[in-house]
């Protein structure tokens, strides 16, 4: 392994100045705007994929290279850095901030969990359930290193359990010679290996690891905020269709609940099969705690105990995330006219970042104790927010809308969408089938942000040129970049499961194949159903390009 990360390392640089050079005959011999930006893009794509430079430093290269190409202004890229995205990512971040300062993200976890029930099955869905949930609101990423804490925690107090009841029962029969009994298996087996005494329970250590990493990326797609790849797609959409009015927090919500809801329900199933059997009565009806649930039930209630009475920041920080949430959802809910039509001089103006900003500003103001003369501090401070600030992905999401204006200008997204046309003799389905499936493929061994930020500016166009609705290309292949299931590298949730050493990569890889398949065809039943009539992604919208006259 140590070589293998030592020939890496050196062929970083190889492949930092080998691969523009290699891609320089495009723009020399093809003398277009369209191949010169087609070789900032592959170069971009090649640098995102191997990581071989840091991604906000690639996501630097629109920058550095439109200029020198003669595509856009240097001040033209620059303003395309900075969008709504912002604002609305950093009135996100006060909130997380404020939650796992706090601890507030525990109590819910906590709570959720110790509500299922703490036999193996249910101790997974509610583990899966309590992820999922923090996840709508806080980063992937933070989730789990909050919540897997926790869960190792419980993995240990089992393991415990399972050795206090072997040992038990080997003291029960000490002196017992009967060979008739040691053949009927009562005396206790050796140890499955150093680590865990049987087969059970690294099989329910391998289960309770991996629903923690799935169910966070399924419990992102729910919200607009909840991953940085629906907030790209979001802010893709108002720059390049601002008439575009359907995408808005509470229609993305309505659209994406039931996805997150079938996906962890299937998920829970498969996991269950593969690490605790097909016993799934035992799971849901089980009545009576073995001496392993009892264990558990008892260090989940000993650590939420210490957590002490609820503290006045846990109480305040709650109420201005479900005020957050509930402005979030009556802004524009598109049934009924929302609170932005108070201001009807000013239609569009007021964004989910205004509501994001307004309440972020608040975690500044508002104390966290009781003020005295001597001393103020406020729920967070600017040291806070900057430990929780990611501000790699801000980098990132700005290359990638400099990269999608940078096509758009050069006219490469309109040559690609030509070049693609003939897949418009295909079942508008069957084209959305593909893209998904090489969003999944692709995500798997590249960032989810920089897959989106590649793709978006290829498909819209597409789907303008075969008259398909933009809205029914892109929302399927937004949501299943999140499906990166497969490896430990394919994002940060996996890694962090994984370096607590119970899972394998052909472990993930086993189960990720299966969480793939499900998420797909869960997305295009979604698509298909209540997708279609909730967002009108059935006829050719008036606020795109016309193309020609052909719809779903």
């Amino acid at each position: 392994m140590r070589r293998l990360r030592c020939s890496w390392s050196s062929l970083k640089p190889l492949i930092i100045i080998i691969t523009p050079l290699a891609l320089l005959p495009l723009p020399l011999v093809i003398r277009k705007k369209e191949a010169e930006c087609a070789y900032i893009l592959i170069l971009m794509a090649v640098y995102w994929m191997t990581e071989v430079l840091p991604l906000s430093v690639t996501a630097l290269l629109p920058a550095l290279l439109f200029p020198l190409f003669g595509i856009m202004k240097s001040s033209q890229v620059a303003s395309v850095y900075f969008k709504d995205f912002h604002l609305l990512l950093l009135g996100v971040i006060c909130l997380a901030t404020s939650i796992e300062k706090w601890g507030l993200h525990q109590r819910i976890a906590l709570r959720l969990v110790t509500g299922f029930g703490v036999n193996p099955g249910m101790l997974m869905l509610g583990f899966m359930v309590g992820c999922a949930f923090l996840s709508m609101w806080l980063s992937n990423t933070s989730t789990v290193a909050m919540v897997m804490p926790i869960v190792e925690a419980v993995i240990q107090q089992v393991l415990n359990a399972s050795e206090e009841a072997s040992k038990d029962h080997k003291g029960a029969l000490n002196g017992i010679s009967n060979l008739a009994l040691q053949l009927e298996g009562k005396l206790a087996p050796p140890p499955y290996n150093g680590k865990y005494r049987t087969h059970e329970d690294h099989m329910m250590c391998k289960g309770l690891s991996l629903c923690i990493a799935y169910s966070s990326s399924i419990g992102g797609l729910t919200t607009l905020s909840g991953t940085s790849t629906n907030l790209i797609f979001a802010e893709y959409i108002y720059q390049y269709y601002p008439d575009c009015t359907v995408i808005n927090f509470g229609n993305w919500f309505v659209l994406c609940l039931p996805i997150c809801i079938i996906m962890l329900i299937l998920s829970w199933i498969f996991l269950h099969w593969m690490y605790l059997g097909s016993n799934f009565r035992a799971s849901l009806c089980s009545r009576q705690r073995s001496e392993k649930e009892k264990h558990t039930a008892r260090v989940l209630r000993d650590q939420y105990n210490s957590l002490g009475p609820i503290s006045w920041q846990e109480i305040i920080t709650m109420i201005i995330f479900i005020l957050m949430a509930i402005l979030w959802f009556t802004r524009n809910p598109g049934f009924m006219p929302g609170w932005s039509a108070l201001f009807p001089d000013y239609p569009g103006y007021a964004t989910d970042a205004t509501v994001a900003l307004l309440l972020g500003f608040t975690f500044f103001i508002i104390p966290a104790h009781k003020p005295n003369a001597e001393h103020y501090e406020a729920l967070i401070t600017w040291k806070d927010f900057q430990a929780c600030m990611p501000w790699e992905i801000s980098l990132l999401v700005g290359g990638g809308f400099a990269l999608a204006e940078g096509t758009k200008i050069s006219g490469l997204s309109t040559w690609v969408a030509e070049l693609l046309t003939p897949l418009g003799s295909l079942p508008p389905l069957a084209t959305v089938t593909i893209a998904c499936l090489i969003v999944t493929s692709i995500t798997e061994v590249a960032s989810n942000a920089a897959t989106t930020t590649i793709f978006l500016p290829i498909l819209a166009p597409l789907a303008e040129a075969i008259g398909v609705n933009p809205l029914y290309m892109l929302i399927p292949t937004a949501l299943c970049v999140s499906f990166s299931f497969l490896l430990p590298v394919s994002n940060p949730p996996n890694a962090i499961v994984f370096t607590y050493g119970h899972l394998t990569s052909m472990d993930m890889v086993k189960a990720g194949l299966g969480l793939n398949v499900i998420g797909v065809l869960t997305v295009l039943l979604a698509l298909t159903t209540w997708g279609t009539p909730l967002l009108n992604l059935d006829t050719y919208p008036d606020w795109a390009p016309v193309v020609n006259g052909t719809g779903v």
